[in-house]
């Protein structure tokens, strides 16, 4: 091949099959018990390690929509904090993220 390029696509929907070797291989690495695993090359992650860590900044939970009963002026001020009301929901979700991280530092 001279200056070809090669494209190999994968549908990841429609993945090939694995071969009855692939197959063996990871049965075989499934059934070794997690003491058999070499971490040697791994150095420990102390708390210093993780002092400056920050959340993926890319990272965005997923989620549940659901029906909630609020106080209707507890909606009004989250509505009147927002552009023309939208954004609304958001706040409130945030509001409720704050308390709960809160929450979980005074338990520790």
């Amino acid at each position: 091949m001279s200056g070809e390029i090669v494209r190999y696509s994968i549908d990841p929907a429609n993945p090939p099959l694995l071969t009855p070797e692939q197959k063996a291989e990871l049965e075989a690495l499934a059934a070794r018990p997690d003491s058999d695993i070499d971490y040697s090359d791994i150095p420990p992650l102390d708390e210093k390690f993780w002092q400056n860590a920050v959340r993926n900044p890319y990272f965005r939970p997923t989620k549940k929509q659901l029906t909630l009963r609020l106080d209707s002026d507890l909606v009004a001020w989250f509505k009147r904090r927002s552009k023309g009301g939208r954004g609304y929901q958001t706040r409130i979700n945030d509001a409720l993220r704050e308390y709960v991280l809160q929450q979980e530092k005074k338990a520790g």
